[in-house]
């Protein structure tokens, strides 16, 4: 696991609450920080949750939200309207507050209640063992990781993206053309359209851009050889996947769920399952701490290829 910049997270926080963190700044194990006006702060470190003596003001938050927007917050409506702010170094800083609605759509979010800083890491390296089942004869296999929820899919798809856009020796594949439909920021951790994350040489992103549009976008203009996303689960999501796929890209994706089940239970996902879009679905869980890879199943063979 690379060390994270922790330098970018200090410098938006206020001295009472910067003061605070030093003991935990540093720690491998450092989630997120959670600030809320007239409570605790409280720090997920690991499995624990740390609750501390400080008790954060609106102030705090006030001097947040201005440095993370560098003092212009009219600058990023569009991301605040999500719910979150992506700072340098890929960190996501959630928001909560009084929603601004306009035509059934959130406008923006007023009257900041609470923060979320949710450390952004990257653990390079750790799909290379899964690549052989992932690429065969220099082309990529449609592929879909199904993960419950903090089981690290996406730092997975992140560092299988790395793999794909670079090549990797070791399995006689050549770097492709990678474009990632990053919704939610959180593949690239774009600041500023700028990936702070490593991606591979090869790779575009569309940041903040919805799946099904993104996905359609990507083919009409960046000629990609493989299309990454995650978190697919709209009817939407899967016509642009059925026309991805008739056009020669190739698809890598997640979905949420505990097992092969999940993917072959859901009426969305049976359209992509009649036309055997996938070829293969790697399980994630827990078990063994985020990213422990359960099993790979081959879906065309309806067979357990490997199991951890």
């Amino acid at each position: 696991m690379r060390k994270i910049d922790t330098k970018e997270i200090l410098n938006i926080l206020p001295q009472n609450i910067k003061s605070d963190l030093e003991n935990v700044i540093d720690s491998k194990e450092l989630q997120e920080i959670r600030i809320r006006v007239d409570k605790p702060l409280i720090y997920q470190v690991g499995n624990k949750e740390l609750i501390n003596q400080y008790i954060p003001r609106a102030e705090d938050i006030k001097t947040i939200i201005q440095r993370m927007s560098n003092y212009s917050i009219y600058a990023f409506e569009e991301e605040i309207k999500q719910g979150y702010i992506t700072i340098k170094g890929g960190h996501r800083v959630g928001i909560c507050g009084r929603c601004i609605i306009e035509k059934n759509e959130v406008k923006t979010i007023k009257n900041i209640g609470s923060i979320n800083i949710r450390i952004c890491r990257e653990v390079l390296s750790c799909s290379d063992s899964i690549m052989k089942f992932i690429v065969s004869n220099n082309e990529v296999i449609n592929t879909i990781i199904i993960s419950p929820p903090k089981c690290g899919k996406t730092t997975l798809i992140r560092d299988i993206t790395r793999n794909i856009s670079e090549g990797m020796a070791r399995v006689n594949f050549n770097g492709k053309k990678v474009c990632v439909i990053d919704e939610r920021s959180e593949i690239g951790a774009c600041y500023n359209g700028v990936p702070q994350l490593q991606v591979g040489i090869r790779t575009d992103i569309l940041d903040g851009c919805p799946k099904s549009e993104g996905i359609m976008m990507a083919i009409r203009s960046m000629s990609p050889d493989v299309v990454l996303c995650d978190e697919i689960g709209t009817n939407k999501d899967m016509n642009s996947i059925l026309t991805a796929l008739n056009s020669g890209v190739n698809l890598i994706t997640t979905i949420h769920g505990y097992g092969i089940e999940d993917l072959y239970s859901r009426p969305v996902f049976k359209e992509i399952i009649e036309n055997k879009v996938f070829k293969r679905a790697i399980v994630l869980s827990s078990r063994k701490g985020a990213g422990t890879v359960e099993y790979i199943y081959d879906l065309t063979n309806k067979s357990i290829v490997w199991r951890g």
